[in-house]
């Protein structure tokens, strides 16, 4: 691959809602947004159809072309969500349900008291041979098919899973990462000037997760994590000093990571 600025990505956005206008695109930007900081430059962005042939003739290409391909959309529970069986045909290897996968997604259910429907379960079917990838926001799995990842369509989901995707990047620039933990937090309290402080400092990577944790006995922990990412080490100082000043100002305690 070469010098870091030689690393090169593509992203795919699948979907009829894109293309009809109903949905508004943010993929595109926050996946070039996190991939900056990471040394990798976007060079091409399609929208495709919800149309098999479109999607893995857009995958063949596209990830011929680019060391890294980005797709969003098309992998939860109803009929039209056809992007995991694209990808299994693009690189010609079977899918099914996934031990591993439906183990993620009956704990998540399990967790939030929702009913696993059969049609939930649609979203354990996996490629043969591919990788899980995390998801901090609603818990079912992307995954990643030789250079290709494969992500959510709802922006927030699609960028908590980008968090699992960093470590797996070779030939960009090397990252550190580091977490603020605000107990209690809710995600809206800060977004604000979480937003402030992307704009003051670009080249840093910064993310928000809001989470629950079950105690023993019974009852909920709720709270956001503050994942920041940065090559500078200072810049990542400043800003994890500066989100963790906000989280006492909004009266919860932080807890670095």
């Amino acid at each position: 691959m070469g010098e870091m600025q030689q690393v090169t990505a593509a992203v795919l956005l699948i979907g009829d809602e894109v293309l009809s206008g109903r949905t508004q695109d943010k993929n595109l930007q926050q996946i070039a947004q996190f991939l900056a900081p990471l040394g990798v430059n976007v060079v091409e962005c399609r929208v495709v159809p919800d149309i098999e042939t479109e999607i893995v003739d857009a995958v063949n290409t596209l990830r011929q072309k680019v060391d890294y391909l980005f797709t969003t959309g098309g992998i939860g529970p109803t009929h039209d969500d056809i992007t995991a069986d694209s990808i299994a045909r693009a690189f010609g290897v079977g899918i099914d349900v996934r031990a591993d996968a439906l183990e993620i997604i009956e704990h998540w259910y399990e967790k939030t008291g929702t009913p696993l429907t059969e049609t939930r379960k649609r979203m354990a079917r996996i490629p043969d041979g591919a990788s899980l990838i995390e998801n901090p926001v609603t818990g079912a799995p992307g995954f990643q098919t030789g250079n290709v990842f494969t992500l959510a369509g709802v922006p927030k989901i699609a960028r908590g899973m980008l968090e699992d995707i960093a470590h797996r990047i070779e030939g960009g620039a090397v990252t550190q990462s580091r977490s603020v933990k605000g107990e209690g937090l809710r995600e809206g309290d800060i977004a604000v000037q979480l937003g402030e402080l992307q704009i003051d400092y670009p080249d840093v990577s910064i993310g928000s997760y809001p989470y629950f944790l079950e105690l023993q006995d019974g009852k909920l922990r709720r709270g956001t994590q503050l994942v920041v990412r940065s090559t500078d080490d200072g810049k990542l100082d400043e800003v994890i000093t500066k989100i963790t000043a906000l989280v006492s100002e909004l009266g919860h305690e932080p807890e670095l990571a």
